[in-house]
């Protein structure tokens, strides 16, 4: 397509892409079972060795928990875009639960506030999954 706009992109530094997961706060988490495939955008909170989820939890039959517990492998995607510049953070691993107590204190601590749909507050848990980061690949647009 020789009339089609494109914008060149360049992979980040570790360094760069420590610092995007550092000051993000969302992004989007991929998940797979057998052949079918669930994304759900979800809270993140990147210390610089753990990469946590915070996870909703309504009953337990949800389709998310569902694919929570089939999901061998999982992609979250960080990103931001617009004409001028761009950049997107994968992070890609296992998938598993944090056996921890998830205080309100905690929470609050490391996520933004969470968004309510049609849940009654007092109708809504949260669990904590870790994301292995086996695999982290971030791009940008070329020249930043």
């Amino acid at each position: 397509m020789k009339h089609a706009e494109y914008v060149y992109t360049s992979g980040m530094t570790e360094s760069e892409t420590d610092a995007r997961l550092r000051a993000g706060e969302h992004g989007v988490l991929g998940l797979a079972a057998d052949d079918d495939a669930y994304a759900v955008p979800l809270s993140y909170h990147y210390d610089g060795d753990r990469f946590l989820l915070r996870v909703s939890e309504h009953d337990d039959e949800s389709e998310k928990r569902s694919f929570l517990e089939a999901t061998a492998t999982a992609t979250f995607v960080c990103y931001e875009s617009s004409t001028d510049e761009s950049w997107s953070v994968h992070v890609r691993g296992p998938i598993r639960k944090v056996d921890a107590e998830v205080d309100e204190a905690t929470l609050n601590e490391r996520f933004q506030p969470f968004r309510l749909f049609d849940e009654a507050v007092e109708n809504v848990a949260f669990s904590l999954y870790e994301l292995g980061m086996e695999t982290v690949i971030g791009r940008k647009t070329a020249g930043l």
